[in-house]
């Protein structure tokens, strides 16, 4: 192989180990495994990470991202993701992740259920990787509610 051709090859490695490094966040969120998903933040209190939910004000520094999960995953019974829109851009030690999140998620049940009601949400949301020794390690989650249009709002466009 000529050395183009291995660029090609390690740009197409790297965007393959992103995307398994995007792919086990949202997995181990839907088990609710809090140690593994600390292990896919940039380690050390030193190194700012930062996260921002649906909804909620910027969250900085992994301690208070991290506790950040801990609440979510401590107050969601069910949670799954089926990503859509994929997208990784990389740029040396630095990948970004775009994607749809299409949540389905549950409370706490109810007295005398299983389970609690499921909820659908979009959110589109950003991922930013960056390269270390261990592998792509997460340094940013940026999470944007996509509003949806109700019928009376399109029915309100449309020409009469």
């Amino acid at each position: 192989m000529n050395e183009s051709q291995d660029e090609h090859a390690d740009a197409a490695a790297d965007i393959e180990a992103v995307e398994l490094a995007n792919t086990a966040f949202y997995e181990a969120m839907e088990r609710g495994d809090l140690d593994e998903l600390t292990g896919l933040w940039l380690p050390g209190e030193d190194l700012t990470v930062s996260c921002v939910h649906p909804g909620w004000p910027v969250l900085t520094g992994r301690g208070e991202v991290l506790r950040s999960y801990a609440l979510i995953m401590a107050n969601t019974e069910y949670i799954q993701f089926f990503l859509t829109d994929v997208g990784v851009s990389m740029t040396g030690d630095t990948a970004l992740v775009t994607c749809t999140e299409n949540i389905l998620s549950g409370g706490p049940a109810e007295e005398g259920s299983s389970l609690g009601p499921l909820v659908g949400q979009l959110v589109v949301a950003t991922n930013v990787f960056r390269r270390t020794p261990d592998g792509w390690k997460l340094w940013s989650h940026h999470g944007s509610p996509v509003l949806a249009e109700t019928d009376e709002e399109e029915d309100e466009e449309s020409p009469s």
